[in-house]
Parts: C-alpha cells; structure tokens; sequence
C-alpha cells in the first residue's frame, strides 16, 4: 500500500472550470511550477482533446516538471486518449485519467446507452489506454448514485483491462461521510485483482461536505484524494486540498497517515490561485483565510498570550503565514530589498531586481512602510503584467460637465503596437471602461466589480477583480496599483486579453 496519501490537484482542469475563471498560458506554467515546489503527487494539467490551449499547457507543463506526475482527461474516446499520450509523453511520470459516467440518470439523459454497452466502452478504451501508459486511472462519472453492484462491474471491469488506479467521483457532491466511506470499503473487499489497487476520491462540494467525503474515503481505504487549491470547481466547488493535507498532519493520531505536502508552501499556493482565479479567499476560509490565526474576543486572546495552543491546534508558520513582518520604507536600500526578497522565498536575477526595486520605490513614497504583503503583490503583478497580451501604457481623466467624466486609455500589445480611444460616462470607472471597450470593438456586460486592499490602512495598494460577459462568455481580470483608477483599468484590460487568448484557442481547434 502507498506509503502516504497521495494529493491528486485538479485545480488546472476541474478548477478551471469554474465561472469566470480562464488562466492564461503561463499562468497555467507557473501554477503547475508552484504545485509541484507545494509537493503534489500528481497534476491533473488539462484536457488535451477539449482545446488547442489546453493540449499546449499540458504538453509544457509535462517538459517543465520534474518529480510531479502529469495527468490529463480523456473521455472513454480514443482520439481523446490518443491526445493526452501526446501531450504527456514528455513528463517524468505521465499519466491518462479515462473516464465514463455510470449512473442511470447519466446512461439515460446524456450518453443514451445501456449498461452492457458502458461496460464494453470501458473495457475496450481502458485497454486501449493500457496499451500507451504504464499507469491508467479510470473513474466512474457520478459513482455515488451508481447502484452497487453496477459500480463493482463497472470498477472490476476496468481492473481487468489494466486500470491500477480507481476514482470514485462523488460528482454532484451527492453523498455523505458514512455513505462515501462505505463505497470505498465496499469496493476494495469486493474486487478482486493480483496487481495493487489504489483507490482514490474525488468530492464536489454541493452540501459543504467535500473536504469531510474526503477524509471519510481515506478512513474506508482510499490512499489517494483529488480535489483543488481553495476549492475552486464547478458549482460550489471541489475539495480543498489545503484542509485535507492539514486535517491530516494535524489528526495523524486518528488517520495515521500523512500526505507529503509541503505545509509551508500553503498560503503561497493559495495566494497564487486566488490571484489568478480572480476567487478572493474568504476571511474565515479554513487554513488559508485571513482570519484563520486572528483572535478578537478578549477571553481568546487571554487564552493565547498565557499559551498559544489553548486556541490554536497549528503554528501561522506551519502553513507558510508570517505573524512578524518588518517593513521597509523609502529610505531602504538595494541591499535591504534584496534581502528582504530572499527573507519572503523569492529567487530573482538581479536584473528583474533593478526594475522590481524601481516599483518598490513608487510605492514607497506613496507608503509610510511597505509591508511583507506589499512585496508579495509587488512581485506576483509584476510577473502577471510581464506576461500579459496587453499593458495599460497611459490614462488621462478629466471632468467634462453635468456630472459627465471623459477618459483617454492608451494600450500596448506584447510586440510594441499602441491603441487607444477615448469616451465618457456617468464616473470615472464607466468612462474608463467605455473606452476600452471602443479599443476592442466590442459590447461587454460588467457582472462583477470589486476593489481589495493589499494591506490596512488609507494607504494600502488597490487590487481590483472585474468579471464580464462578452459575446456570452464570462472572463475575470485582476489589476493591482496604488491608483484604484489605474488598477481598475488594469483589471479590465486583462478581462478583455483573456477573451481575446480564449477566441484564439478555439480557432486553432477549428483550423
């Protein structure tokens, strides 16, 4: 049996497919790079048949990786199994995820097919998938309203045609602790194999019960959980995967079994995601959250000075949060600066140093103190701008009359071309946001406009989240700046860049 839990993050393909939510390219790079430094045993990169994008992320994250396996989906299709061994031929550890629903109200309404005809499915692409790869997970879609003695057809079926890892999918977040728990030690008593079978979870977070399915599998026999960084996923969500690893280091008296997650890699992980998701991670997020290590009430915070664990089970430090921070102001130096980026886990040549010092500077005559947070947010929209399609190069505001606001927005693309236009409207926002929308010609709905501070205080660096609807597809985009105007700007810019990466992704599928 498998040593430790195995942590299967799914946060690039289930994760992805969240409302709103489009990483772009590198974005996809960088949080595979992350995952991996956080200790992920597998990656769930894409759906290589579903996209050209999506086949290129997987196949640049196989090349990048080094000791993480790369997995990607295919549907019961051999063309679509035929594209993940292209795309993952070169990892270190590739892996196929091949999957068909089970139940009836899935056999009914979506594939029109008859048990007998799912079971032939199985067995014929699992075979073919075993032919390609050493190792061949198969999950029965929506397993937890499958009937029983369906499930252990349809698992036995796939064990036989050479599957060694088996997903149970609670798919609609359907299931309870109990109930789930029982599958798994349902399963593992009633099929049978000469190879090892290792069983794994995959829990949606409908009735807020994914994280607790999770850990129920584990207590049924799973040694493998799939979920995504903060929960991200369709709906209400998929497992976090950060309360999971926790939940298991902290209570190994109970699971006596631990995930190899780097625990200190936690907030940054998540930070990252949050980012790039455009997901602001709620304040009383488990883990992660802002006030996950926050005492207000004055009994607790009694409690905690005469000693911390009488309501604290874990450190700040364990997940990678810092309780002391030493800002820096305008008078710091070259020096300061660089030691205060290795201080925080960052590794930057010393040229992308020059211009980061430069932005920590602006920010620093804007500051009283620039804080561990600031440098974070310095660094994490520095390397989101750098690889952004388009570059928000100026902004002009002015007060026309009757209320009225006129904005001049000047963009560049990635190969120097400049564009701008000019419009007006009831505030500052509309007006700005009207003339973007003119640079690319097209009609935008905005659904959802919100501003975060990256620290307290009057002072604090805005960043701000925008979704829009275009053409009846929801983007998100982020922008951080110390002018709120700016990084508004910024924000939709980007929404716009990613509708314009995704268009390009779906004509590369159709030429």
């Amino acid at each position: 049996m498998s040593s430790h839990i195995q942590i299967f993050d799914t946060t690039l393909r289930d994760g992805e497919q969240t409302p709103g939510v489009n990483f772009t390219f590198d974005e996809r790079l960088k949080i595979a790079l992350q995952l991996e430094k956080w200790g992920v045993d597998v990656i769930e990169a894409g759906f290589p048949a579903s996209s050209t994008g999506s086949f290129k992320s997987v196949e640049a994250i196989s090349k990048a990786l080094t000791t993480t396996a790369v997995c990607g989906l295919a549907r019961c299709i051999k063309s679509d199994i035929d594209a993940v061994y292209e795309a993952t031929k070169h990892a270190a550890k590739p892996l196929v995820h091949v999957f068909i629903a089970t139940s009836p109200i899935h056999l009914e309404h979506k594939l029109k097919m008859s048990q007998e005809e799912v079971l032939d499915s199985i067995k014929e692409h699992v075979t073919y998938a075993k032919q390609l790869f050493d190792i061949v997970q198969f999950s029965p879609e929506d397993a937890t309203r499958t009937d029983m003695d369906f499930l252990i057809q349809s698992v036995q079926t796939a064990v036989d045609a050479g599957a060694t890892i088996i997903n149970i999918p609670d798919t609609v977040g359907f299931s309870y602790p109990n109930e789930y728990g029982q599958i798994f030690k349902t399963l593992t008593e009633s099929v049978q194999s000469d190879n090892e079978i290792i069983y794994s979870s995959h829990c949606h977070d409908d009735l807020g019960m994914a994280v607790s399915n999770s850990l129920a599998a584990i207590e049924g026999g799973a040694r493998r959980v799939e979920g995504t960084v903060n929960g991200i996923g369709e709906r209400a969500g998929n497992a976090a995967l950060e309360e999971v690893a926790l939940a298991l280091y902290i209570r190994k008296d109970h699971y006596g079994i631990e995930s190899q997650i780097e625990l200190k890699e936690t907030k940054k992980t998540s930070d990252l995601i949050s980012r790039y998701a455009g997901i602001r991670v709620p304040r009383n997020k488990a883990i992660v959250g802002q006030n996950a290590f926050s005492h207000e009430s004055g009994i607790h915070q009694d409690g905690i000075l005469k000693h911390r664990e009488t309501y604290e089970i874990m450190t700040p430090q364990l997940v990678g949060v810092s309780t002391t921070e030493l800002p820096l102001g305008k008078l710091s130096g070259k020096h300061a600066f660089a030691e205060k980026l290795k201080a925080l886990g960052y590794d930057i040549n010393p040229d992308d140093q020059i211009n980061l010092f430069k932005q920590f500077k602006s920010i620093a005559d804007k500051k009283k103190s620039v804080s561990d947070r600031d440098i974070h947010a310095l660094i994490q929209g520095s390397e989101h701008e750098q690889s952004a399609i388009y570059q928000l190069e100026a902004l002009q505001l002015q007060f026309v009359s009757n209320g009225l606001q006129s904005a001049v927005v000047v963009i560049k693309d990635k190969d120097g071309s400049i564009y701008q236009d000019s419009s007006i409207g009831t505030g500052s926002i509309v007006a700005i946001y009207n003339a973007v929308d003119r640079i690319f010609k097209r009609e935008t709905e905005l659904i959802d406009y919100r501003i975060d501070s990256v620290t307290e205080g009057a002072d604090a660096q805005a960043e701000v989240h925008v979704n829009l609807v275009i053409n009846n597809k929801e983007v998100n985009g982020i922008g951080i700046d110390h002018d709120i105007l700016k990084a508004s700007c910024k924000a939709y810019i980007e929404a716009h860049a990613k509708y314009d990466a995704d268009a390009k992704e779906k004509e590369g599928i159709q030429s």
